[in-house]
């Protein structure tokens, strides 16, 4: 039953599936039990997905459409039918963002004393306020460009917020023109207004203000209209490496054109005209299909600032301290801790400031003797990054493979990958042609025994702000014949060796798919057999055509399969004779869900694996990724007890992916259960008994032995 075909009806549409993921950010933002500023900020993440969405997927497909292309994908449908499709959606996700931040947000944030203002609204005081603010803060910085034969209409910037203002002729024909004023990007977007009471918070925004006295900067001159917009652009980056002759400088140069790629989408307030819409469109060469007019504000992620206020506890998640691990608790250092057994660490429930820690003591430790590592992104201040530094500057051996095409962090990694560079790190930059995704660091130490390798591998980035907001996994280990593949593996990336293969990793590009191909299809023979299977799997995404193809005979032989995708999925559950063993659930909640976790039944001897990878073509083709096996009997009994069976359980977010894309709310027996709740509440666990460790330790004298003393 092995290599089916199946047509397109078995395949639901990328960009399609994708946004239906968006619609299910939206209704955390629409869910009346979450705490107010949470859900705003719900809303703006939206907004921020909707702008990538457009730059990178949307820009694709117009790219297609304009070079008359009939390529369809797995589900068969031709680019300007998934255009089509795609405004239908958008449109309406659109005007249900705006209709819960009218009629929900805005009125409930007003209830807990943070209002926004008309302008035009407000009391003399506060109106003349907004006027001396204007004067002195913003119409400093702007510059008014006219539109006529001699000024060319500007190249405005991706993603920037402009006024275009309709100014009455001085030859008295009664007609108009028009002028751009660009709003920089060092203007606060949503201003406070001056307060007496601690506990009130009133904005304005700044389009708003704009608006209003736009009239200053074109002095004799009638102002007939003034509006916002903003146009969103083409941001894929376009580089030949082959051709490249340094990678870093070609980046860099193609950032320079990022902000002015070709124009995919038109953003105006629903105030403008439907003449100056059309001048705009004409101006960009966009139909009216690219254009959305929107109330105020035209960007919600704006109001992202607003969720981080101070002094509103009650309107946000409760606060939560990640928990240590408790393998890392006493005196022991991390070196000895490893050397005696693998720790599993839960991110953000475990605090990511261990592996900080770790790599941290690395670089200060005499024995260690060289670091390796991928860096995909990290964070503007990060301490990961000082620490390679700093193992630099003590004479260790320190090589780091640095993404410079991570999408929207390459600025960042360019100018991390200089700094650690001049602190005399051997930066990589990658192989030609794949993004090097994996999550690795490698640390060559010599003990008494001998050397020894002391390895992380991880499901997240090695990244301290979203490591607090992610949900994901990363294995600390010296298991030696995994330790000796991750070095292998470096081997192969930062030089000039052949990739052999391994027997525990599963390396993408190389043979990851076939690898997963070929475990799927033993839990098919095995239940071709009428023995038990299982397939549980947790991703962020599922577009692989052959791999849905296999889930589809696995699912036809009797293997029952449990799906956890966050995002996209292109498989269609549930069809009868198909995929009625598939049920595919997706969890969207406070953190992130990034883990990816890979569980195969095998017959009662259960493998797992975890990994940087999603089941998409990117990650199995053009990236280099790593899935790792989880094989210490007493974590792969925990991982599947305490984290693949309780996110299994969840029946508060999470919600079952339909057979036609859509989906829906799981109808709990009983009181609903929340996984993330669960992981919260074993950290809390956790935490009260480091306090009772520490609480005896400083009324017992222990012992701290030299860990170099006696050899393993």
């Amino acid at each position: 039953m092995q290599n089916e075909p199946y047509g397109p009806e078995y395949f639901i549409n990328r960009e399609l599936s994708w946004l239906e993921f968006n619609q299910r950010v939206l209704e955390e933002a629409q869910d009346a039990q979450n705490p107010l500023l949470e859900r705003v900020k719900f809303l703006s993440i939206v907004c921020s997905n909707l702008d990538e969405f457009f730059e990178i997927r949307v820009a694709g497909i117009k790219q297609q459409i304009e070079s008359d292309s009939n390529d369809t994908g797995t589900d068969g449908l031709e680019p300007s039918e998934v255009f089509r499709r795609i405004h239908k959606r958008v449109t309406r996700m659109v005007q249900d963002q705006y209709t819960l931040w009218e009629n929900e947000l805005r009125p409930g944030l007003a209830s807990n004393k943070i209002r926004f203002h008309e302008v035009k609204s407000l009391k003399p005081e506060r109106k003349k306020w907004t006027e001396n603010y204007f004067r002195n803060e913003i119409y400093p910085v702007l510059t008014p460009l006219a539109i006529d034969p001699s000024h060319p209409f500007p190249q405005l910037l991706n993603k920037s917020l402009n006024i275009i203002v309709l100014l009455e002729r001085n030859d008295g024909e009664g007609e108009f023109r028009h002028a751009i004023v660009q709003v920089p990007r060092v203007l606060n977007r949503v201003i406070p207004l001056p307060q007496k009471d601690s506990d009130s918070h009133d904005f304005v925004f700044l389009s708003a203000v704009i608006e209003e006295y736009v009239d200053h900067l074109f002095p004799g001159i009638k102002v007939l209209g003034a509006y916002a917009f903003r146009v969103t652009r083409n941001s894929d980056l376009y580089i030949d490496e082959e051709e490249a002759l340094n990678l870093l400088r070609s980046i860099e140069e193609e950032l320079r054109k990022r902000n002015r790629g070709a124009a995919v989408r038109l953003e105006v307030s629903e105030k403008c005209p439907g003449e100056v819409r059309e001048f705009l469109l004409q101006k960009f060469n966009l139909q009216t299909t690219d254009l959305y007019a929107l109330p105020d504000p035209l960007n919600l992620l704006r109001l992202m600032p607003v969720t981080e206020l101070a002094g509103k506890p009650s309107l946000k998640y409760k606060p939560f301290t990640p928990a240590i691990a408790t393998p890392l608790l006493g005196e022991q250092s991390f070196f000895e801790i490893m050397r005696h057994e693998d720790v599993l660490l839960h991110h953000p429930y475990h605090n990511f400031s261990s592996i900080v820690e770790f790599l941290e003591l690395a670089a200060n430790d005499a024995k260690v003797l060289a670091i390796k590592m991928t860096l995909y992104r990290t964070s503007g201040d990060s301490p990961i990054v000082k620490a390679l530094i700093q193992a630099a500057r003590n004479g260790k051996q320190v090589t780091v493979m640095v993404e410079l095409k991570a999408r929207f962090d390459e600025a960042n990694n360019i100018a991390w990958a200089r700094r650690m560079e001049d602190a005399g790190i051997h930066v990589v930059y990658g192989l030609v042609g794949l993004k090097t995704h994996c999550k690795l660091l490698f640390i060559v130490r010599r003990d008494s025994d001998r050397i020894r390798h002391y390895v992380h591998l991880g499901t997240g980035n090695y990244h301290s702000r979203t490591a607090r907001l992610y949900s994901d996994l990363g294995l600390l280990t010296t298991n030696h014949d995994l330790t000796e593949e991750v070095a292998q593996l470096f081997n192969a990336l930062t030089g000039m060796s052949e990739y052999r293969g391994s027997q525990k990793l599963l390396v993408a590009p190389f043979d990851m798919k076939d690898r997963f191909l070929a475990m799927i299809r033993r839990e098919s023979e095995i239940a071709s057999q009428g023995r038990p299977t299982r397939i549980f799997a947790k991703m962020n995404s599922l577009v692989d055509a052959d791999i849905i193809a296999a889930l589809y005979d696995a699912s036809r032989a009797g293997t029952q399969i449990q799906l956890l995708v966050r995002g996209i999925c292109c498989l269609r559950p549930g069809v009868a004779g198909i995929s009625d063993n598939i049920e595919v659930r997706s969890i969207v909640d406070q953190y992130l869900e990034h883990s990816r976790i890979f569980y195969f039944h095998n017959d009662g001897a259960a493998e797992i694996y975890l990994g940087s990878a999603d089941w998409m073509p990117r990650n199995l083709h053009r990236r280099v990724e790593v899935i790792f096996p989880l094989e210490d009997p007493k974590l792969k009994q925990h991982l599947v007890k305490n984290v693949i069976d309780i996110y299994w359980k969840d029946t508060l977010k999470a919600r079952r992916i339909l057979n036609d894309g859509l989906h829906e709310r799981l109808k709990p027996e009983g009181k609903p259960f929340r996984s993330q709740s669960f992981f919260m509440a074993e950290a809390e666990k956790e935490k009260k008994h480091v306090s009772a460790a520490i609480s005896k330790a400083e009324n017992t004298q222990i012992p701290i032995d030299d860990e170099d003393e006696e050899p393993l």
